[in-house]
């Protein structure tokens, strides 16, 4: 057997009880907290470049917490994986358009509504926002127009990101990457050639209309839906000499590569990047086994995943929020990266983050499916029973 074979599928075989979804969960999970602690870090810390002799201890915190560009990339690549997979299997199906829909738009939803009215609340509380009537047509962060826009993944494009909340931008990209595939998915299965010309249209639309390098990144979230048909058949030597490439490009883009913004020229990069860590989950499709460690791993990483979508949108608000009750109460809005102290309160701020995140998991994301069948009830009356809901979701 060749050290690496790549196999056709035509349905994805992820399973629960698999180690590509122990990954999955755990990338998703990790990816979340990487970003968080990245934002954190950077609004509490002075920059590493602004140090003129910064000490070690900072250096390695620095490093570590630098990979949120790199995490981004993740969580397109295992959404692709994930959602696009999803849509494969179920292409063809009665309502499998409505349905996906519904899925996609109670997904975002769920989260993003009771996260901007808790930005609100917030923006009163350290005075970002004004009690001032803001409707559809006033500009500013916190107007109904921008509200209403980044619900519908227009930030970036038409509108501001809400409330200030710089990770929303991804977001935009996510609601028109579920819009596109289908669209590409639907030129090559409509019915009828009027279809699929008119799918074809409205496709080359969206890539004209949306900014470019939004369009071009479609392409790393396309390969997660692709591999999502490939299994990788290959020997243990093989698979850590792929998990080592994609350490090591990760490792030497975060030192030499873009990681403030995405662009046209960080495009290669983040391919490169993401190739090797999706050939790899592509070759970790054997089953957990018995392993009393992995299942405890696997335990963790389904914990972490499972509020990662909440971490993502909320971590920027509540670091707001603390850095106000720092600066009104103790005096400091930044933390002294020569103090070891200060350390153990970057920490316990990191916790607070996740801490709370969780906590509005239990109230909204938690209940997302309860959310879905309603939806499908009201909507799709007709449906027999609700589609299977897709365990390993990182949209």
């Amino acid at each position: 057997m060749r050290a690496l074979s790549f196999h056709w599928q035509r349905q994805s075989q992820l399973s629960e009880d698999s180690m590509q979804s122990l990954l999955m969960n755990l990338l998703r999970g990790i990816a979340s907290l990487q970003v968080a602690a990245a934002h954190l870090r950077a609004e509490i810390y002075p920059g590493l470049r602004n140090l003129d002799e910064p000490g070690l201890a900072y250096v390695a915190l620095a490093f570590f917490t630098g990979f949120a560009h790199q995490a981004v990339m993740v969580f397109f690549l295992i959404s692709g994986w994930l959602v696009g997979g999803s849509l494969l299997n179920k292409i063809g199906q009665p309502r499998a358009l409505r349905s996906y829909a519904i899925d996609r738009a109670t997904r975002l939803w769920t989260v993003l509504v009771p996260t901007f009215v808790m930005m609100i609340g917030i923006g009163l509380i350290t005075g970002a926002a004004t009690t001032e009537p803001a409707g559809f047509g006033s500009p500013g962060e916190f107007s109904a127009g921008t509200f209403l826009g980044n619900v519908l993944g227009l930030q970036t494009i038409v509108v501001d990101r809400f409330g200030g909340n710089y990770p929303l931008w991804s977001l935009a990209n996510e609601t028109w990457y579920y819009i596109q595939f289908p669209l590409l998915l639907m030129i090559f299965t409509g019915r009828g050639l009027l279809q699929q010309a008119s799918c074809a249209a409205l496709l080359a639309l969206t890539f004209a209309w949306l900014p470019y390098v939004m369009s071009l990144y479609f392409g790393i979230w396309l390969l997660g839906a692709v591999f999502s048909r490939i299994r990788v058949e290959s020997s243990f030597g093989a698979r850590i000499v792929v998990l080592a490439i994609a350490l090591g490009v990760s490792v030497y883009y975060r030192i030499y590569g873009v990681n403030d913004d995405i662009l046209p020229e960080s495009f290669g990069q983040d391919l490169i990047c993401t190739l090797p860590v999706v050939v790899f989950l592509a070759a970790m499709y054997q089953p957990i086994g018995p392993s009393v460690f992995l299942r405890r791993v696997g335990a963790f990483g389904k914990w972490l995943s499972e509020f990662s979508f909440t971490l993502y949108v909320l971590h920027v608000p509540v670091i707001d929020l603390m850095q106000y009750i720092g600066r009104t109460q103790f005096g400091r809005t930044l933390l002294d990266p020569a103090r070891p102290t200060d350390f153990a309160i970057y920490f316990a701020m990191l916790g607070i983050l996740m801490g709370t995140s969780y906590l509005c998991y239990l109230v909204f994301e938690r209940n997302t499916y309860r959310v879905r069948r309603f939806a499908k009830r009201l909507l799709l009356p007709t449906a027999r029973k609700p589609a299977t809901p897709i365990i390993f979701s990182a949209d």
